[in-house]
Order: C-alpha cells, then structure tokens, then sequence
C-alpha cells in the first residue's frame, strides 16, 4: 500500500481573502478533506471547492477533555490518510495554538504516514497590526487563555492571550492577576479582518463585561503589577542579603530558628481568629494584621529555606515544587482518575506511611505538638485504623466540650497538677501500648483492629 499524506494547512484569520492559492490547490487535488471545525469565515473557500468535507464539531461535544479531543482528531485523520492523500483544515495557522497538529506530529511518522504543514497567515499577524507592536521589540509572550495563570505566574508582560473563547475565561483571566500598572488598558481584539471587527481598549475590571467572546476573541494585556512570583524572589534575595551584612541574621541556623516558626505560627492563628466569623466582612485593620503574621511565618520558611541552599541541601524551589507536587498526589479525584473522595484520606495516608518506612500508628506525629492538639492527631490515626472512640454524646457541642476541658483544667490546677504534662504523658503510654498490640498483630497475622478485639478482657487502652 502507499504511504499515507497528510498536509495540513490554515484557514486564516479571519475571511477566504486569507486562504493562501496554494492551500486551494491541496484542497482540489485530495481524497478527502477535514476541517478542525466549520466555525470559521474561511471555511467557504474549502466546502465550494469540496461540499463533501467534514469536520470535527461533533467531538468537541463528545469528549471528555481537550487532550483526548486532540488526541481523537489525529488519530481520525490518520486512519483517514492510510493509502491517500489528505488535506487537514484548521484555523488560522497549524503552527500557531494548534494542539490537534502537535498531536499529529507525534503520531505520524510511527503509522508511516507523511506529515506536511503548509505555512499560513496567523490571526498574529492582524494582531500586531492592531495594537501597532513590534513583538520582538516589546518582548511579547504568547500565551494560551486555559493556562494563563501558570504559565504568565513571575512574568511582568507584556502578553497576548489566544483562545480566550468565554466569557468565563474572561473572568479567570481577570481574576488571576493583578490590574495593569499605571493607566495602562487591556485590549480586547474580537473579530479581526470581519467585517464587524473590534479594538476595544477596557479598564481591568471591564475586561469579563465589554465583550461576548468566541473563538475569535484574543486579549492584549499590558504590563503587570509584579506577580507573587517575582515578590518571592525579591523576599528570597532580601533574607539571602541579611545573611550576608547582618550579624544576627548570619548566626542563625534552622535550630535556633525553631522557636521562631512556632512563635509567628501563633501569631498568625490569634489574626486569624482576628478576622471573626465572617471574615468577607472583616474591618481592613484585621486584614492587615493577618497579612504582616502571614508574611512573618513565610518570611520564617524562606529564611529555612535560604540557609538550606547555602548547605547545599534544597532551595526554595524545591520546598514549593514539592508541596505542589504534594498537593497534586494527595488529590487524585481532580487531578487523577478514578478515585472516590472518600477513600482519599485513607488511601494517601497508607501511601505516605509506606513510602516514609514508618512501621506504628503514631509514627510521625511530632512530639513537639501541644498535648491536647497532639491527642487528637492519635485519636484521627485509631479513627483510621477502625479504632475509634464511639458516638459523640447527643448534648456534646463545641461550647460544652470547651468548658469540659477547661473544667478538667482547673481541677487538674487545684489538685497541684500540670494538665499539659499529664496528658502527654497518657499519650506515651498509649503510644507504648498501641505498639506492643501493632507488634502482636504482626506475628499473628492480624489487624490492629483485630488484636485489640482479642484483648477486649484486659484493661481498655483508653
């Protein structure tokens, strides 16, 4: 059999004027011709010459996501090619946005199919025009509406924003940074080459309400406050000069430190309570205050952080990466499959202990805790371990239970005692015993849950 050929080429920005001849060309002499869609002005200049050629618009109602759209198309359009010649037809430029022609890239030569994408003109090109930018000169980013977030996260602008097809992702777009510095407008660039084409200058809080977005709808922002990015970096170069000119920042170390991070953590919860219990109605004061506390313990983390990569141990870098690569895994019902949330919890903590080698129920929780705060933490682990403490009485609320403890507390006082210690020490002993029963189920072959149902004779362990 023949090898296969796709070419793919664009349609343009906007109208058929657009549509190089050498595309048209491809599109009479093929087997069979496919649109990316047929929502776009162009899309004439194809079906006149082939009222047969289909496109793609079902899939997009079809699939799941995105990716496995892209993914369905190339997979389509290859079996398609297999033996003929096919002209692929996608919007604007195939080398611009275009995930259905990367994805094609990469599957091509293994179907032995040849690949061609033909160049064309970009809505890039009408863009430029419009807002009279040199790209280079201004050091333009392009970037994808979906991703903005991330991808423009430490990067002051200025941007162009494709695929901006919502007025959701208008919002997003919105929300997800600051307003432009000084008077500086984003430009909403809507139709270009139509006939109902539109350059709309737009205060950053007009950006969602001025225009009803589609397929043809890109943003131009501006330059940008600077983003959380660039302000870590800028606290990260700040506590790396202290440790260099200031004699007490230099003497420190992550011991001496220790203090400190649990100092400002409380600090940071008493604002926290600052805020009361609606917090959106919270006076700028209590903002603020929580703010100053919440850079304080960040201030700590980076300072940890500083003095770790001057011991050549981690960065920075490495303790965001990680919790976001944390945060990631401990949420595979958002960012996975197949997980019921429920099962979560239960499933990160068996995988967290495995990986950590820890072989006890309380391994792990820090020793450092507050007592009571500690004891709750063991009670969570029995909780998991089908080991927990019973029914809640009916009458028990949050203001019973505090004055139950408080009670405990003076009485524990009267009596000469220390209430802290006294708990702690409980808590060892419940530690020790728990580890005895862990042992014990191990050599029978048991679930903890299972030991302590055998020794329901001997003195409960709580």
């Amino acid at each position: 059999m023949a090898a296969g050929r796709i070419d793919v080429i664009g349609l343009g920005p906007a109208g058929p004027a657009h549509v190089t001849a050498g595309a048209l060309d491809l599109v009479a002499a093929a087997d069979a011709v496919f649109l990316r869609t047929a929502r776009h002005p162009s899309v004439r200049a194809v079906t006149e010459l082939r009222p047969e050629a289909s496109s793609f618009d079902r899939l997009y109602e079809e699939s799941a996501d995105f990716e496995s759209l892209y993914e369905q198309m190339a997979e389509l359009l290859l079996e398609a090619a297999a033996g003929a010649r096919v002209v692929y037809a996608v919007p604007g430029s195939p080398s611009v946005a275009e995930a259905s022609v990367l994805a094609l890239r990469e599957r091509a030569p293994a179907r032995g199919v040849d690949l061609v994408v033909h160049p064309a003109v970009s809505y890039l090109d009408l863009a430029f025009d419009r807002l009279g930018l040199d790209p280079a000169g201004a050091g333009l980013l392009l970037l994808d509406a979906a991703s903005f977030k991330t991808a423009a996260a430490g990067l002051p602008g200025p941007f162009l924003v494709s695929q901006v097809w919502s007025r959701h992702l208008l919002s997003e777009l919105k929300l997800s940074l600051e307003e432009p510095v000084g008077s500086e407008r984003a430009v909403i660039l809507h139709h270009l080459g139509l006939d109902d084409e539109a350059v709309v200058e737009v205060s950053w809080e007009e950006l969602d309400r001025t225009i009803a977005p589609d397929h043809l709808t890109s943003v131009f922002v501006p330059t940008l406050a600077r983003p959380p990015a660039a302000e870590l970096a800028a606290l990260a170069e700040t506590v790396a000069t202290l440790r260099r000119l200031c004699p007490w920042d230099r003497r420190q170390d992550h011991r001496s430190l220790a203090r400190h991070l649990l100092e400002e953590t409380y600090e940071a919860l008493d604002a926290i309570d600052g805020l009361g219990e609606e917090p959106s109605e919270a006076p700028p004061a209590a903002a603020a205050h929580l703010v100053e506390e919440l850079g304080d313990v960040l201030c700590q983390v980076v300072f940890h952080s500083v003095i770790a990569e001057e011991e050549g141990l981690f960065t920075l870098a490495e303790v965001a990466r990680g919790i976001d690569d944390k945060l990631v895994e401990r949420h595979p019902h958002v960012f996975g499959e197949g997980v019921a949330p429920e099962h979560v919890l239960s499933n990160w903590e068996a995988a967290k202990d495995a990986r950590l080698g820890r072989r006890h129920l309380f391994e792990g929780i820090p020793a450092a805790l507050p007592a009571l705060a500690r004891a709750e933490k063991f009670e969570r682990k029995l909780a998991g371990a089908g080991l927990a403490g019973g029914e809640a009485p009916a009458d028990l609320d949050d203001e019973g239970l505090g004055q139950a403890l408080f009670l405990l507390a003076r009485r524990g006082v009267a009596a000469g005692l220390d209430p802290e210690g006294a708990l702690r020490r409980r808590l060892e002993r419940l530690s020790a015993a728990v580890a005895a029963l862990e042992e014990a189920a191990a050599a029978g072959g048991r679930s903890l849950a299972e030991q302590v149902a055998l020794t329901q004779s001997q003195p409960p362990l709580w």
